[in-house]
């Protein structure tokens, strides 16, 4: 059977394909339960598909959750080499002196990034999260320079930025879908997780004073599979919850901003993510590179054929128990030029739900397809003339 055919027979026994953009159109329309918290969203990490959202696009200040832009900074310049965790960071009067959540830095003393980025993840320690801003781009406000611009890389359009901390600055916002497409970026690092899942920790200060650091987000150690991200709490924001947890193969991220009490937010997230674990499973259901068992007819090559692979994978979110209404079309044209370069666009894998097209998938040649050398041209015209 053809990988086409074989893909074919799979996706007859599935259930539904869901968008992969989390600007989409949510899967469910309302909320499965009751939610106290004013903006909710539940999505999917590697797809970025919104299972359910509750005022997603509401403008509102989300306190802490703020730091999770600010660890992305630290994690993409770890990734691109510009620092590293052994790097020591001198801490300013300003960083030592912020207010709110804190990990009790001592200005002047030198901490190593790592101390800093852990206890702003975990911690959310205000004073490191400054202390690493000032580090990367020499002040808090080139640093928040730095964090809308990448919002708006993301398509985050409806935050603003004051401050790296989260701390109450008139002119901060965010909105639960933002803050949704913020998570499934972050969550790309493994690094984040190897932090925001620790329960409890300490950090060793450079004069060996030691301070005692606990986890903010209860679920770390209450739900099975989370491992972060981030909470916050101000007057302004009321309690918000960022949270993650992986099972099966699935990330499941739920978001909850603005509840009224602090305990609701991690059992409104915790409904929302049973939710999703008990309804719904990601699928891979073709790689890149995979040969679809057909072939396009090519002209003036050395080959008459080539061969048709996917030039990208495909995943899919289903939802359990649902008749499947998906079917694959292959649309190519009737032959291709030579010459040929493997990873050529020829054609493409229409995707179609209920008869509508709601992904493409380039189809491409598996292989070169070059023009024939001059003996093979030659022997193939007098081929031709017999």
């Amino acid at each position: 059977m053809s990988f086409l055919r074989r893909i074919m027979a799979v996706a007859m026994m599935l259930a539904l394909l869901i968008p992969t953009t989390a600007a989409a159109r949510p899967l469910e329309e309302g909320t499965p339960m009751t939610l106290t918290s004013p903006a909710a969203v539940l999505v999917e990490a590697s797809t970025g598909a919104i299972i359910f959202e509750k005022n997603a696009d509401e403008k509102r200040e989300v306190a802490s959750i703020t730091k999770l832009m600010t660890a992305l900074l630290v994690l993409e310049a770890l990734d691109r080499g510009d620092v590293q965790l052994s790097d020591g960071v001198q801490v300013s009067r300003n960083a030592a002196a912020m207010k709110g959540s804190q990990a009790l830095l001592d200005a002047n003393a030198t901490y190593s990034l790592e101390d800093l980025l852990r206890t702003t993840i975990m911690a959310s320690a205000n004073d490191s999260a400054v202390a690493l801003s000032e580090h990367l781009c020499g002040s808090e406000e080139a640093f928040v320079a730095r964090m809308n611009a990448r919002a708006k890389e993301l398509g985050m359009n409806s935050t603003n930025y004051v401050n790296c901390t989260g701390y109450p600055q008139q002119g901060q916002y965010t909105t639960a879908r933002d803050v949704a497409t913020l998570c499934c970026e972050v969550a790309k690092h493994p690094r984040y997780t190897q932090y925001s899942s620790v329960w409890i920790d300490k950090l060793t200060h450079p004069g060996g004073r030691v301070t005692d650091l606990t986890n903010t987000n209860r679920l770390v150690r209450f739900y099975d599979g989370c491992d972060g991200f981030k909470t916050g709490s101000t007057d302004a924001a009321k309690y918000c919850l960022a949270a993650t947890a992986e099972k099966n193969g699935m990330r499941l991220v739920a978001i909850v901003l603005g509840t009224p009490v602090s305990q609701n937010r991690f059992d409104e997230a915790r409904a929302m993510m049973d939710y999703g674990f008990a309804n719904y499973q990601r699928v891979a259901i073709a790689n890149k590179g995979d040969l679809l068992g057909e072939t396009l007819p090519i002209h003036g090559g050395a080959a008459d054929t080539v061969d048709l692979a996917l030039g990208s994978g495909l995943s899919m979110l289903l939802k359990n128990g649902q008749q499947s209404g998906l079917k694959l079309e292959l649309s190519l044209p009737d032959y291709a030029e030579a010459p040929i370069q493997q990873g050529d666009v020829l054609g493409t894998v229409n995707v179609l739900l209920d008869g509508q097209v709601i992904a493409k998938l380039n189809c491409v040649a598996a292989v070169d397809v070059p023009r024939p050398g001059f003996i093979e041209g030659l022997y193939r015209i007098l081929n031709n003339w017999r």
